[in-house]
């Protein structure tokens, strides 16, 4: 990776001064077209992946160690572009960079409302770049808007394609405060009604690959009103200008003041509606993907300098494309090779970082192109890759994708029966249906009751009942469930049974139980004998009809289900549960717990309880009981029914605790049967989240006594293990875990002590000795500390310091800064691979607005400088590079 030590030192947390123009330019670039302008698009996305009945992504094991895999990608990739490092060649940060700022990119509405969620701090940098790429280039923001939910728009019907379009751009003007200027196209799927739809919603341009282009011309002009059409259906199309693309159809009629050409363009055309089109350049993209062209800023400088044309043309725009996860998550590191691209090749080569819209204001098209009809950037047969078993997705496998078209078929008769659901039940309720679906997107952004009866209170033909409100919601969450059915990631990959697949599998389901909950229709049996003609690659499934059974069935989730998980959880929060009628929430429910009572009985204990469930979706609320009985360890038994009135729950309750009297597990089971005489739950039944959670505290006792053993263990045989390694023989295995697990036990028991005693600068040094001793004994005996909650414990502790040191004045400057020192020197000599990058953002987030002129303060007025020197060293150890500062004090 190309260093960055030529950069000045102390160059701050952004280098907008080396995107400026050079002295030597005559013309700005960024307010005339001039010269040669880069753009790197990067398209953000992950396709939803929350459980439809509980509006949350489960653990997905195959993305450990991290929960799930948006966040894991989150970590390799989201988070370093908002943070990118520039290092020198000592590898100190000299810089850090927010890429956002430099890329023209695209995020996913699905993702974005994840980030939004789970870091505040990346989503509010992205917001940020933008508003400053605006600033920087003319008004003229880096962030496009996508179709909501990564649909394949030429197969979508018109009024689908409308919605996936008015919803992406609600969303975008509700983070990023302004309209979207371009909007991308999931896969680049493209055909002419896309365009027609996208025009309609005041769209100005797309980015297409250069393969879906058939023919382009110059535009005609009164000096030559007929060009030449040159045919370009090969990929040949010249990708360093923008194109305009006129419409064909109903369009072409209708007077549009989006669509129009300006007057006294010369233009024979001008009443015909257009959109503008960048083809971003092939080769060049298809390299950052599969070639190691982006590990190198040097290389990949020269990779974008071979496309420049030598034409002598006034301006010219050098455009690549990719996947934005290829920075930092596919290709490990090269969030840094981008950084250093944009604020010092791209720049020293005298190119001009832009977007697209800013490009588009400074050059209007001077070309215009027609499409090939059906197109998209990863399949070579159209659209057929989400239809059809064209090949694509299962490349070098022995596998066929002949699901593909009756998973297709299938989908779409579901959808239109649920259109005649909607508009049957819709048009009881909303003044217009299809208007209130499209304006749905403003719930989906906040779900508050205040926003939502705002919402009803528009779209409603009538005051609606508190009834009537649920099957509002109700048909409204049906529809949004049938376009996230046709999420493309579902037939992109090989097979049917694969976890994308199973994805919108589940969001038709769930559609389905809404359409049966509002209308009393019975579509599941249908759904599934179309699914039976999608054949599986997987000998255990067979057909679609089989994987909706045993993936998507299983996984459906009644209120009953919602309540037991309540009541198997209380148990172990009896804590909390202090106010009769205390509010708490279950995922996407609001639980009122109306009573709760709970006794134990020797190794028994029983909960029973009343509830109140409410979905904060869909507003439907059930009133349910509850008896739970905790046998010990991992045996539970758990009852629910519906509420049936006060006299019925109170003798409920009489009978249950009368029989528990009786330290009878059998008896009291035998009870808790004959009152609710329906389904059971036990611990299995609980959602998984918090059912690890529980299976953890009950492991807790045992696991503690495990580790007091090795520890006794390892103090009894410490002596015999020093000689093992004194004589460099081979220590027995048992005496090695011993010796790792005692430590490890200590370190966290330490760490937790750490915790606790942070804000008392000498207590906390008692505890930072004992980890240095620990990490003595670690490493004389070469031991290897499993514990990674132990990790993350220590660096946050590090951040906090740190903030302390920075923020608080309490005149314990000396010994905090002791603390902070000794503290990242035993996270290294712990050897539990700490990662000080929250450290180095916030020191560097510091160093120019607060140490930085402590110290020139300190020098001009010759005072003590000691408490200079310890921060800047504090930030060598934190591998940020403050030479330049620090020897002014030498």
């Amino acid at each position: 990776m190309t260093s960055a030590a030529e950069l000045p030192a102390s160059s701050g947390s952004t280098f907008t001064s080396h995107l400026t123009p050079k002295d030597h330019h005559q013309t700005d670039p960024l307010k005339q077209a001039t010269g040669v302008y880069v753009t790197v698009h990067g398209h953000f996305y992950q396709p939803p992946r929350e459980n439809p009945y509980l509006d949350a992504i489960e653990r997905q094991p195959s993305a450990a160690p991290f929960h799930n895999w948006n966040e894991r990608i989150h970590w390799e990739c989201y988070r370093p572009n908002a943070f990118a490092r520039i290092l020198n060649d000592r590898g100190e940060v000299v810089g850090i960079v927010n890429n956002y700022e430099y890329f023209s990119f695209n995020i996913g509405p699905t993702l974005m409302s994840w980030l939004e969620r789970y870091d505040l701090e990346v989503y509010q940098r992205i917001l940020e770049a933008d508003a400053k790429s605006s600033q920087r280039l003319q008004g003229h923001g880096n962030a496009i808007a996508q179709v909501y939910n990564h649909i394949i728009m030429p197969l979508a019907n018109e009024r689908d394609k409308y919605t996936q379009i008015r919803w992406g751009k609600e969303d975008f003007r509700s983070r990023f405060d302004r309209d979207p200027e371009g909007m991308w196209l999931a896969e680049t799927g493209v055909d002419y009604a896309t365009l027609e739809a996208l025009v309609a919603e005041g769209i100005r341009f797309i980015i297409l690959a250069p393969s879906q282009a058939q023919r382009c011309r110059p535009l005609p002009t009164e000096d030559d009103p007929q060009p030449e059409w040159h045919e370009v259906g090969g990929s040949q199309i010249d990708p360093t200008r923008p194109y305009r693309c006129y419409l064909k159809s109903k369009l072409s009629t209708a007077a549009s003041p989006l669509s129009t050409i300006k007057e006294g363009s010369g233009d024979h055309r001008d009443s015909h509606p257009y959109i503008d089109i960048f083809f971003y350049d092939g080769p060049i993209s298809r390299d950052m993907g599969f070639s190691d062209v982006v590990y190198s800023s040097n290389h990949f400088a020269g990779r974008i300098g071979s496309a420049v044309r030598g034409d002598h043309r006034p301006a010219q725009l050098i455009s690549v494309a990719t996947d934005g996860e290829t920075f930092g998550h596919h290709k490990k590191g090269t969030e840094k090779t981008l950084a250093y691209a944009f604020i010092g090749e791209f720049p020293n080569h005298g190119w001009t970082v832009t977007n697209f819209a800013h490009y588009l204001s400074l050059n209007t098209p001077t070309w215009e192109v027609e499409l090939k009809p059906v197109t998209a950037w990863s399949c070579a047969h159209g659209v057929g890759r989400w239809q059809d078993d064209c090949g694509c997705g299962g490349e070098g496998g022995v596998w066929h994708q002949k699901w593909r078209r009756p998973l297709r078929n299938a989908l779409n008769w579901l959808r239109d029966q649920l259109i005649e659901v909607y508009e049957e039940h819709g048009r009881q309720l909303f003044r217009d249906p299809w208007q209130a679906r499209d304006e749905y997107i403003q719930v989906m952004r906040d779900r508050s009751p205040a926003n939502v009866n705002r919402f009803l209170s528009r779209h409603q033909t009538h005051k609606l009942t508190a009834a009537e409100q649920v099957d509002a919601l109700r048909l409204l969450e049906m529809q949004r469930h049938a376009l996230l059915m046709f999420t493309s990631c579902g037939w992109f990959f090989e097979e049917i049974s694969r976890p994308e697949g199973t994805q919108i599998l589940r969001y038709a389901a769930r559609a389905l139980e809404l359409a049966g909950d509002v209308a009393g229709v019975q579509l599941e049996k249908s759904f599934l004998k179309r699914l039976g003609l999608a054949p599986s690659n997987v000998d255990l499934f067979k057909h679609g009809a089989e994987v909706y059974r045993q993936m998507v069935q299983t996984a459906q989730i009644s209120v009953k289900q919602v309540a037991a998980h309540y009541a198997i959880t209380s148990l172990f929060n009896s804590q909390e549960l202090t106010l009769s009628t205390h509010k708490k929430r279950v995922y996407c429910y609001t639980v009122n717990e109306i009573d709760y009572q709970m006794q134990r009985m020797g190794s028994l204990t029983l909960a029973v309880g009343h509830l109140k469930l409410v979905s904060e979706i869909t507003w439907e609320s059930e009133s349910l009981v509850f008896a739970v009985l905790h046998l010990g360890g991992w045996d539970f038994h758990c009852c629910t029914q519906l509420f049936t009135g006060r006299r019925d729950y109170s003798q409920l309750k009489e009978k249950l605790f009368g029989v528990l009297q009786q330290a009878s597990a059998s008896q009291t089971i035998l009870a808790m049967t004959q009152l609710f005489r329906e389904e059971t739950f036990n611990l299995q039944n609980l959602f998984a989240e918090e059912r690890h959670r529980i299976m953890r505290l009950l492991s807790q006792e045992t696991l503690t006594r495990l580790d007091q053993l090795y520890t006794q263990a390892y103090r009894d045989n410490y002596g015999v293990l020093m000689a093992f390694h004194r004589d460099e023989l081979e220590v027995p295995q048992e005496l090695q875990v011993a010796a790792e697990i005692a430590l490890g036990y200590r370190c966290m028991m330490t760490l937790r002590s750490l915790e606790q005693d942070i804000t008392e600068p000498l207590l906390s040094l008692n505890h930072i000795v004992e980890l240095e001793a620990i990490a003595t004994e670690a490493k004389h005996l070469r031991c290897r500390l499993n514990i990674p909650e132990g990790k993350q414990i220590l660096e946050q502790l590090i951040v906090r310091l740190l903030w302390q040191l920075l923020h608080d004045t309490n005149g314990t400057f000396a010994t905090e800064i002791q603390c902070l020192e000794r503290l990242i020197d035993v996270g290294y000599q712990l050897n539990i691979g700490i990662s000080l990058h929250r450290s180095q953002e916030l020191y560097f987030s510091c160093l120019h607005s607060q140490i930085v002129p402590l110290c020139l303060t300190t020098l001009a007025n010759k005072e003590d400088n000691n408490q200079c020197r310890q921060l800047l060293k504090l930030g060598q150890k934190l591998a940020v590079d403050v030479s330049k500062v620090l020897s002014q004090f030498d």
